[in-house]
């Protein structure tokens, strides 16, 4: 056995190993799926005892051997389509995207060879199958998605990475890959380009040398993925010299382009004499994608005030006999491009809480927030108020901003006119987009966010905007409320 033999040998669950137990596990929970979907749609629909009888040579045929059939060309094609690759689990929206595009091509699939071979099949046995097969399916990932993120939480089934290139590249894309551990990808040390030894300065990452003592930091780390943070120190052939030294399917390279928070449908990669590259699209905000944003904050927004007026009607009625004053509180925020308009709220707070701002924004700002005033236990909040705030009630009247078109279900905060006057000229982007009832800021924290964190996000939905990530961030909403972290 060679050296990177062993040392891959001695390595706790490594990518190989990890990734492969994941996927059989995947592999025999989605069989069980099928079996249960296409068996139960089967007896339920056309009993246990149903033969099929083709137009060819009369041959009947049990719709038994077609479930068989059906199952086995399903999992075949979520195989084909590497669903359950180590490169697509675990964090985004490929996975769910490869599952139902298999899914739909196994259902094209099976509709053209019974139609060449003239097999009469029920129309709603195959109708019912595979929508209901996808669901199912969906959620059997989901479930094992929510266990893989728990598990990388703590360590566990993730990719040890060794971080190769310039200190300060190391250090960013550390802070980078720690702010999402549910990706899998678990730093374990650095080989910096200055040849540093050591803890890097103001982090936790344990520097091995230099760049030409990789080899010794993977035995010393039991590394088993390469991450080059910058290329300055690394020409191509240092980077091809590296690639060839790394053992083939244990050890794995990666690079890391100087792009941060760019969506994944915004970078294409087109390879022109072996030089990959990477294409990123210009986000734009008209035409087909602005009509239909509005269109699903239209009927998005007039189902939940129809489904959510019982509810309204209560905290008004709470709101009232909770304190004297106004019902509703109305505030002008900056909106689309940069214009204002007036957001209605419940109001949560005392009447003469705006006259009270100034002296208690001298007392306390949050941590970290040097524009945004969010102040743990405000005296200015009602009873009543508290509650709401805790599970975001008081904004639900903010449908109705949203229902005439001042805001979005989802987009980026909106700010107060005395917050956009202190704002970076970069952060104005932010306004290309109308504002959201709620967004990545709000599902990520919400008032425990800095400032920085904030933009961050914001400026990351108005760049990458879909609608997918709008139903995305809204089921993610409902959790946030659920836990009311962040939430006063």
């Amino acid at each position: 056995m060679t050296v990177q033999g062993e040392r891959a040998a001695t390595t706790p669950a490594s990518t190989l190993e990890w990734s492969r137990r994941y996927s059989r596990r995947v592999l025999v929970t989605d069989l069980l799926a099928l079996i249960w979907v296409v068996f139960g749609v089967q007896i339920a629909w056309l009993g246990f005892s149903s033969n099929l009888t083709t137009n060819t040579a009369d041959l009947r045929l049990s719709y038994f051997a077609i479930s068989i059939v059906v199952i086995a060309v399903w999992m075949t094609g979520l195989a084909v389509y590497d669903t359950r690759g180590p490169r697509v689990i675990g964090v985004g929206s490929t996975e769910y995207r490869l599952v139902a595009d298999a899914s739909v091509r196994v259902f094209g699939f099976i509709a053209i060879a019974a139609y060449l071979l003239r097999v009469d099949l029920a129309r709603g046995y195959v109708l019912i199958a595979f929508p209901v097969g996808i669901l199912v399916l969906l959620l059997s990932r989901w479930m094992w998605r929510q266990w893989l993120v728990a598990e990388r939480k703590h360590g566990g089934y993730s990719a040890r990475v060794l971080l190769v290139g310039s200190t300060a590249s190391v250090l960013h894309i550390g802070r980078e890959l720690a702010r999402s551990p549910e990706a899998g990808y678990r730093v374990v040390g650095a080989a910096v380009a200055s040849g540093t030894r050591g803890v890097l300065p103001g982090s936790t990452i344990e520097s091995h040398g230099g760049i030409d003592d990789v080899a010794e930091a993977l035995a010393a780390t039991g590394a088993d993925t390469v991450v080059i943070t910058s290329s300055d120190d690394l020409p191509p052939e240092r980077v091809r010299q590296l690639s060839w030294s790394l053992e083939p399917g244990r050890q794995h390279l990666v690079v890391a382009p100087s792009l941060t928070d760019i969506g994944g449908p915004r970078i294409h990669t087109r390879p022109v004499q072996g030089l990959p590259l990477i294409h990123v699209e210009t986000p734009t905000y008209s035409g087909r994608k602005l009509y239909t944003k509005r269109a699903f904050d239209l009927v998005g927004s007039a189902l939940l005030i129809i489904v959510l007026s019982p509810v309204l009607i209560l905290l008004a009625i709470l709101v009232k006999a909770g304190s004297p004053g106004p019902v509703f509180f109305r505030q002008e925020r900056v909106g689309l491009n940069g214009g204002t308009f007036h957001m209605i709220k419940f109001r949560s707070m005392v009447v003469d809480a705006e006259a009270r701002l100034q002296e208690l924004s001298a007392l306390d700002r949050a941590e970290g927030n040097t524009v945004l005033f969010k102040m743990k236990n405000d005296p200015r909040v009602t009873r009543v108020g508290a509650f709401m705030r805790r599970y975001s009630l008081d904004e639900v009247p903010q449908l109705f901003n949203v229902l005439l078109g001042n805001m979005s279900l989802v987009g980026p905060r909106p700010p107060l006119a005395s917050e956009v006057e202190r704002y970076d000229s970069h952060v104005h982007r932010r306004f290309l987009v109308k504002p959201g009832m709620t967004g990545l800021w709000q599902v990520s924290g919400r008032s425990d966010l800095s400032w920085e964190d904030s933009v961050r996000l914001d400026l990351y939905y108005v760049e990458n905007w879909s609608l997918v990530s709008d139903l995305i961030i809204l089921w993610r909403t409902f959790n946030a409320i659920r836990s009311s972290r962040g939430a006063y």
